[in-house]
């Protein structure tokens, strides 16, 4: 059962942390946006959250996304996949995503295109890159980032909006770090090429204020706010 005044806690904690790791940079707090990851919670906890003002939820698997879209019809939710996605997923995520923030590679990019036509709708999409060098970590090599973005010119219905990435798993905030700065360095030089890349998402609950001190414009954000996962 979700306790919606501690949820409502969370959320000031987390929207105050925000605030001042973007003061902390030297930075306008309304530059950085949070993403709610509702991944492994339930609808009743979606549904506190938005008696709080949210309407975005980032979500790793879309079955979650269909299960939860299908309890919660009467509102309207933006879900947005943040998770390693196969191909045979883009008919769901044509129908029912706003976002996708882990596009990584070809093949997936023509699946989703595909769906896309067919439903007549577009998607935002962001690459997700590969900053970690941890082998489960999954996202499109750094070096092939800008023929992959060239590539994507040929999916119309696929708006490419930014970059993603998630940090190494380290207690050295300086390589934590060093993944953020190698993918706001990837948008600077991809802009530079004639890219539009205005959004960087990375920095999750455990360092976001470093993600945030790099360049991020969105973090993602969901212990901190739902409170600690039972399941993975």
């Amino acid at each position: 059962m979700t306790d919606a005044t501690q949820l409502a806690a969370n959320w000031a904690v987390v929207r105050r942390r925000v605030d001042e790791a973007c003061r902390a940079a030297g930075r306008d707090p309304s530059e950085v946006a949070i993403l709610p990851v509702s991944k492994t919670f339930g609808p009743e906890a979606v549904r506190a959250a938005i008696a709080l003002g949210l309407r975005r939820f980032g979500e790793n698997k879309v079955q979650e996304i269909r299960d939860k879209a299908a309890a919660l019809a009467d509102e309207a939710i933006e879900w947005v996949v943040i998770g390693h996605l196969q191909t045979n997923k883009a008919k769901d995520v044509a129908r029912l995503a706003s976002e996708v923030q882990s596009l990584d590679r070809l093949e997936l990019a023509e699946a989703l295109d595909r769906r896309l036509q067919i439903e007549g709708r577009s998607l935002d999409v962001l690459v997700q890159v590969k900053t970690a060098q941890e082998e489960t970590k999954s996202g499109l090599p750094a070096d092939e980032l800008p023929t992959f973005l060239t590539q994507l010119r040929d999916y119309p219905t696929l708006r490419v909006r930014g970059l993603m990435t998630l940090a190494t798993l380290s207690e050295d905030p300086g390589e934590v770090r060093a993944c953020f700065r190698q993918l706001r360095e990837l948008q600077d030089r991809c802009t530079a090429e004639g890219h539009e890349l205005p959004r960087l998402s990375m920095g999750m609950s455990s360092d976001f204020p470093l993600a945030i001190a790099e360049g991020a414009t969105e973090v993602r954000v969901g212990t901190a706010i739902f409170g600690s996962r039972l399941k993975a």
